[in-house]
């Protein structure tokens, strides 16, 4: 049951001082303001950072060749290394643990598409079906390159929705022909790409297709690959004895680091998730000594108020109160003070995140803070409360009802 004359006397007590209420709940504001502010910045920067991630699977590794920079068994420094299906071959048929595989072969600068009367510059690139799952290309309508077109060499392409609304407009793209240079394909796939548009200006053809009219070789600039299910540490162990079994077929020193180059976006991707794990311990650690400075504020502003109210203390004990109600009167206005300059903190905290997801900028999205923060914040503000009063509370209970009344009489 509610005491209202006890709720009434709190009431009172922070009337007559509310300089000094104000002060005592502005530090707990503070407090959980900054911690909620920290918290939903933190978010928004990782947010960020992972829709930078968005663009290429975050377990995929991408190969690119060098030049040596080590002289290696009676060969020289400065030899280029060439990538060709046989290094595909390699990967695909002797590491069990890859996933889906592409390599990839350049057309040297953005050609031109030619499609009717229109003629635009656009790059190309030859591939494998498994490049869709590596960059993250979702097929809007037809299909990707496919093992048959590779088999057969065909001439067929599949182009970003940039490219099919600047080349077709309206017009269904699905089965018309298109000019890469001098060379006609047959446009069977369009795809869209969480890249943004300039993902979504490539056109992409059979990497045998491309090999065979404008190499007439197997040669590939590129190799790409995810993995299965697998640890950081494993995909890592997994990258070194590719360099070495690169190192053994290309003869060069497998320290030797400017011959290959081994990128694993799982690694930087990790990398950034324990940077983000680190600022929110930190945001954590800022927010609850903010919120601790406020505690010992009203702590000591409690003890203030015990000490103005001995002699009022002193007669309710002396009319029969007990301390487990002296307590709990001391309590109430402490958790009543602390919960609503938290709750106000919170409110502040969560509008002011509501204002930056208008900002956008590079590494900088969607700064939200989660409902379980919510909580963790409320069960805070009561702990809070319940802490700040505590000492200030026993003090009271322990107050003599005959040297209280001498005191205030005095």
């Amino acid at each position: 049951m509610i005491d209202f004359d006890k709720w009434q006397e709190i009431f009172n007590s922070i009337r007559r001082h509310p300089l000094r209420t104000i002060l005592t709940a502005l530090g707990v504001f503070w407090g959980i303001f900054m911690l909620v502010l920290l918290l939903g910045a933190g978010r928004g920067l990782q947010n960020g950072v992972e829709y930078e991630f968005r663009d290429d699977a975050t377990n995929s590794v991408w190969i690119r060749r060098g030049v040596t920079s080590i002289p290696f068994e009676g060969l020289p420094k400065g030899r280029q290394i060439r990538f060709s299906n046989e290094d595909y071959d390699l990967l695909a048929e002797h590491f069990d643990e890859v996933d889906q595989i592409t390599g990839r072969f350049y057309l040297a600068g953005n050609q031109t598409i030619s499609y009717g009367k229109k003629s635009l510059a656009y790059s190309v690139r030859a591939v494998h079906p498994g490049h869709r799952y590596i960059e993250n290309s979702i097929v809007e309508s037809g299909r990707f390159i496919n093992e048959t077109d590779l088999k057969d060499c065909r001439k067929v392409a599949v182009i970003g929705k940039v490219v099919q609304k600047d080349l077709f407009g309206n017009e269904p793209p699905l089965g018309k022909e298109i000019k890469i240079g001098s060379t006609i394909y047959t446009v069977v796939g369009i795809y869209s790409d969480t890249g943004g548009d300039d993902e979504m200006r490539i056109i992409y053809i059979p990497i045998s297709t491309a090999q065979k009219i404008y190499s007439g070789t197997d040669e590939l600039h590129q190799l790409m690959f995810t993995t299965k299910d697998m640890e950081l540490a494993a995909i890592q162990q997994m990258q070194e004895e590719i360099r070495e079994a690169f190192a053994r077929r290309h003869q060069f020193d497998v320290e030797d680091r400017k011959a290959l180059y081994i990128f694993g976006v799982a690694e930087e991707y990790q990398k950034f998730m324990n940077l983000f794990a680190a600022i929110r311990a930190f945001v954590w650690f800022v927010g609850l000594g903010s919120i601790v400075a406020g505690i010992i504020g009203v702590s000591n502003i409690m003890l203030i108020v015990v000490k103005d109210r001995t002699k009022e203390i002193g007669i309710r004990k002396a009319l029969g109160a007990t301390p487990r109600s002296i307590i709990a009167m001391i309590l109430q206005e402490s958790i009543l003070i602390t919960s609503v300059a938290g709750y106000l903190g919170l409110l502040a905290g969560v509008g002011v995140i509501s204002l930056m997801e208008a900002i956008a900028v590079e590494y900088f999205r969607n700064p939200r803070v989660d409902l379980g923060v919510g909580a963790i914040a409320t069960l805070v503000l009561v702990s809070a409360g319940a802490l700040a009063g505590l000492m200030p509370a026993r003090k009271a209970a322990r107050i003599n009802p005959v040297v209280a009344m001498r005191e205030g009489g005095g």
